[in-house]
């Protein structure tokens, strides 16, 4: 019996000296952490703390039965060693369901709510966003750019893919024993612990502002399409562009009682089906012209002062980065997100080139801004209207995007909101709210009809915002945060992308700036 209270009391004591070692480690790494020694922001320590609590419970809770399950016990502490609140995060997506926290639970209840997808669905995504209208746009770059410019399809598809990779790799830290944790789930996080711990919330900033600028631009530039697809497939009926314009933003009002995608996800699969058929009926038209291809036409020099337009053009193609942790966190095998990468951009990169190649030998120096414009009449006018219906229906999702991001950044920021909320108790939408989201489709209108220029806008938002969240912010984020983990071509190649992207960035932005204040000046229509 002796024995017995023995024991007990020295497992209490080894416990309570584990419970203040433990803590004490956790203040130290806090205290690092706001000094700037580490990459981890003090949400993140906390995180660290609460996974060191969970560990003590947990093996306090085994320690109870020792004296009699010797055996057990010892199997129980060495599963103490992966933790069930990290294996939530675990890359290989294969532990256990993550556990119920302290304060009610709550993540556990997240975590049951939210169904997770599977990499070929991740991959069906990531192809929506790289594989969507735009490359319309990709025949008028090898216009200007020849065979550079399909290496730059290449090429960017290449940068694309790594940069994702290594954003991806920007969510996670290594805990005591080694294995990867997630402890950061947004663009937005990334940024911030950048910024930290002198300016913990700038990096976060930016991005947004960098978010909204092409999300709205987005949207600008599906009504421009729309206006431009419907004036030339009509072109005998009394209606310019920009009546045609006026006239698809009536049919996207609506988007301003959006509360949810939930009626607007219903159509993405279908949207993507019809572009698939466009894209095949436009190749099928060029193949049937291959006799007159222009082989000759396609240059090896480039056109110096458009080209860095085209450089935009293939990079805004691109963009997917905006929402790719999400959907790294949402897969149920986070560990084959790099194998997704791999053959979604490999996909891409491909049909782009072909794409791209056999529409420009079809038309060769009279390729036009979007390239079925140059179709035949009859079929231009199917094909049009096809690529208006999937631009329309398209329309809501970065409408809804850029709503969201506003409402979080300046009315439902906590006490920092800037203005009150925009729904009311009930969570109806209020009228100044309405107010306000009409408010921005009048102004991705306003904004058609006076730069009513396809080619040219996709250039300026490309350069402007594509090349910074696509290029130069993932590769600053990389060197900033796993610095010290990183080997030389790493390093090497984070720098290089940087560089490159910063040059290419600021001679695009220059260059398609000129070609809007040319079109005004000269009255050019596209």
């Amino acid at each position: 019996m002796a024995t017995l209270i023995r024991g007990k009391l020295s497992n209490k004591l080894s416990n309570a000296a584990t419970a203040v070692s433990n803590k004490s480690q956790a203040k130290v790494s806090g205290m690092f952490a706001r000094m700037g020694f580490q990459a981890a922001t003090d949400e993140e320590g906390l995180g660290f703390a609460a996974c060191d609590d969970l560990d003590y419970d947990h093996r306090q809770g085994m320690q109870m039965d020792i004296m009699t399950t010797d055996e057990m016990g010892g199997e129980a502490s060495g599963d103490g060693g992966t933790l069930d609140g990290d294996s939530h995060y675990q890359r290989d997506g294969t532990g256990p369901s993550r556990s119920a926290s302290k304060d009610g639970g709550s993540t556990n209840e997240l975590s049951e709510v939210r169904p997770k997808i599977t990499a070929w669905e991740a991959g069906w995504n990531v192809t929506n966003a790289i594989q969507g209208m735009f490359v319309l746009g990709l025949p008028y770059a090898i216009l200007h750019g020849g065979y550079l410019g399909l290496f730059l399809i290449i090429f960017a598809a290449v940068v694309c893919c790594y940069t994702g990779k290594i954003l991806i790799s920007c969510l996670y830290e290594e805990d005591e024993d080694g294995q990867l944790v997630r402890v950061r789930d947004s663009y937005v996080d990334i940024a911030n612990a950048c910024c930290a711990p002198r300016f913990p919330s700038l990096g976060g900033h930016i991005v947004n502002v960098a978010q909204i600028i092409e999300l709205v631009m987005t949207c600008i530039l599906y009504v421009v399409v729309s206006g431009n697809l419907m004036y030339n497939s009509f072109p005998n009926m009394p209606i310019s562009q920009k009546s045609w314009a006026i006239i698809a933003t009536v049919a996207l009002l609506p988007c301003a009682f959006l509360k949810n995608l939930k009626a607007v996800s219903k159509f993405s699969l279908l949207c993507t089906m019809a572009h698939f058929v466009i894209n095949v009926l436009v190749i099928a038209y060029c193949l049937s012209r291959a006799r007159d291809w222009a082989w000759d036409k396609v240059k090896f020099y480039i056109d110096v002062k458009k080209f860095p337009i085209s450089i935009g053009i293939i990079v805004f193609s691109y963009t997917s980065q905006i929402f790719l942790p999400s959907l790294e966190g949402n897969m149920n095998k986070p560990s084959e997100f790099h194998c997704m990468m791999n053959w979604t951009h490999i996909a891409a990169c491909i049909l782009k080139g072909l794409f791209a190649l056999v529409a420009y030998l079809t038309w060769a120096d009279t390729t036009k801004e979007v390239i079925t414009d140059n179709l035949p009449h009859g079929i231009r006018a199917v094909v049009n209207l096809f690529l208006v219906a999937k631009a329309l229906l398209s329309y809501p999702l970065p409408f809804f995007a850029a709503v969201e991001v506003l409402e979080k950044s300046f009315f439902q920021d906590g006490g920092r909101a800037v203005f009150p909320d925009c729904y009311g108790g009930d969570g109806r939408l209020k009228s100044w709210g309405l107010t306000l989201r009409c408010i921005l489709v009048v102004f991705t209108l306003l904004m058609a009809i006076y730069v009513p220029h396809f080619a040219l806008l996709m250039g300026l938002t490309g350069s402007l915002t594509g090349a910074g969240l696509c290029f130069l912010l993932p590769s600053l984020f990389h060197l900033k945060l796993l610095w010290r983990k990183l080997l030389w071509h790493q390093v090497f190649f984070d720098v290089a992308i940087f560089v490159i992207g910063g040059i290419c960035s600021v001679s695009g932005f220059i260059h398609s700036m000129e070609g809007l204040i040319e079109a005004f000046k000269y009255n050019i229509e596209e």
